[in-house]
């Protein structure tokens, strides 16, 4: 693993935010970059949907980034402004990696720090492109609306927290024409992220014609990560690479 700690911009003396590379196995690179992002409800962060992701998804060919953002006390937009900086950092370095697509995936906490990146993403920051290829969400948190987990949009806007703040960054009402395509997985179980909101972010993709594919799962607690007995992780490499 290669620490890219000395390429992580983001405009900010804190010094913790960080990338960790995870090169494709020998023989296997398919052009495709994975920036990753674990969950942790915006308080830490989960190393089983972070480096463990990396591993998994390095053996399938690709070029994985674990980045290791600011939680709380940090707030809103300090995630952001890390989960930007990482999609610039891997941007820069595409042809050094020999990436075509980059895309991101979250997990929790995570997948709603992605679906801002898919909403939310400046169109470009000088001549580097801010937008992610695809995206991939893991019982994703979604709406600070309705079936919310509150935990994760209190750490997220601390002190700030209020219904009106919370719109603003509930992402099932953020979905535009320009959001890139995603893959989504949620289980019926989830008793702490309810499935609703990968629903309701389905839904919104679906208005705006985005491509999309949704997994609800029958059993399953929150936070698997890569410990199911259904195989989501091959789902969604055979979906990465059936994109155009």
């Amino acid at each position: 693993m290669i620490q890219l700690t000395g390429s992580f911009s983001n405009g900010t003396t804190n010094p913790s935010p960080a990338i960790t590379l995870v090169p494709p196995a020998n023989g296997t690179a398919n052009g495709i970059g994975l920036i990753i992002f674990s969950g942790g409800a915006y308080a830490v962060t989960a190393d089983h949907e972070g480096g463990n992701y990396a591993d998994f998804f390095s053996k399938k060919g690709f070029t994985c980034f674990v980045t290791h953002y600011r939680v709380a006390p940090n707030q809103h937009p300090a995630m952001f402004e890390d989960a930007l900086a990482a999609i610039k950092t891997v941007r820069k370095k595409s042809e050094e990696f020999d990436l075509d697509k980059i895309g991101v995936i979250g997990s929790s906490a995570g997948g709603h720090l992605v679906s801002l990146l898919l909403t939310r993403y400046p169109e470009s920051s000088g001549s580097v492109s801010l937008r992610p290829d695809f995206g991939i969400l893991c019982y994703p948190v979604i709406s600070g609306i309705s079936h919310t987990h509150d935990d994760s949009f209190k750490n997220l806007l601390g002190d700030h927290d209020s219904s009106d703040l919370r719109r603003t960054v509930s992402t099932e009402l953020l979905v535009h024409e320009r959001t890139p395509p995603c893959f989504m997985w949620h289980t019926q179980e989830d008793a702490l992220v309810p499935f609703e909101n990968s629903l309701l972010f389905a839904s919104a993709l679906r208005k705006k014609n985005i491509p999309f594919e949704l997994h609800i799962y029958e059993k399953g607690s929150h936070g698997l990560g890569l410990n199911t007995p259904f195989q989501w992780a091959e789902e969604c490499c055979r979906w990465v690479n059936e994109l155009q």
